[in-house]
């Protein structure tokens, strides 16, 4: 089970996880899923890859792709919805501007897909807003999916401290955060605020979460670097991974 899915889960556990739809190339992510699918699942979803892939722009008032958005828990089953909104994103070619769109009329469910598929669609800080809006709110799922590779890419030091700090207010695990362990190491400045939060809690009398020791312990600025994590980019103008 995904850390997302250890905070709040309403489906059964993905085949595959949350954690995987932002790290997994959507090849391997599509043939993962593949394997899971019902024959007649299967089917609607290459059929609704194949529209997003013909008919990447908007058709009248809303697109095709976007209808199947709507459709993928109907079709693929709510354990396999948030894989299939990836994929047909993915094969949309949405950018930032159309990832916009989906994200401010969409469900909860459609916007955490958003939020996944970034690191695979947007290759700049473009659609940092719509992370900047997940971590405003208290949806737990919302905040693990907007602290994945893209927030751990371009967030700035400010944001990305405070994106931790909400993982442990909201008892996101921090396992959800995308290259923890690089971006902490040795940052004085996270480690000040997550002494001043375990300070409040304790002065409360409520406990700390065991989550923020393991933080604090990556701040130390003696231990070991770790090597950059790796991800998927966003894909190219030849439609495969750049």
């Amino acid at each position: 089970m995904s850390p997302v899915e250890r905070v709040n889960s309403d489906s059964p556990v993905d085949a595959v996880t949350s954690d995987d739809l932002a790290r997994t190339r959507p090849a391997d992510l599509h043939t993962r899923l593949d394997s899971h699918l019902t024959g007649a699942a299967r089917a609607w979803l290459d059929q609704a890859l194949d529209e997003a892939g013909t008919h990447p722009g908007t058709h009248g008032p809303i697109s095709v792709w976007e209808l199947r958005l709507a459709e993928a828990g109907r079709r693929c089953g709510a354990e396999h919805a948030d894989a299939a909104r990836v994929l047909i994103l993915h094969a949309a070619r949405a950018d930032a501007a159309a990832l916009t769109r989906v994200y401010q009329q969409g469900t909860a469910a459609e916007r955490r897909a958003v939020l996944h598929a970034l690191p695979h669609l947007v290759p700049g800080p473009d659609a940092l807003p719509l992370v900047e809006d997940a971590l405003r709110t208290n949806d737990t799922r919302l905040v693990a999916a907007a602290v994945g590779p893209y927030a751990a890419r371009h967030l700035d030091p400010h944001q990305w401290r405070h994106a931790v700090l909400k993982c442990l207010f909201t008892g996101v695990p921090v396992a959800a955060v995308a290259d923890l362990d690089r971006r902490a190491h040795a940052d004085a400045e996270l480690a000040r605020m997550l002494g001043d939060y375990a300070a409040e809690r304790t002065a409360a009398g409520r406990p700390v979460p065991a989550d923020l020791h393991r933080v604090l312990t990556l701040t130390d600025p003696t231990a070991t670097p770790p090597a950059p994590a790796t991800a998927p980019g966003p894909r190219g103008t030849d439609g495969e991974e750049s």
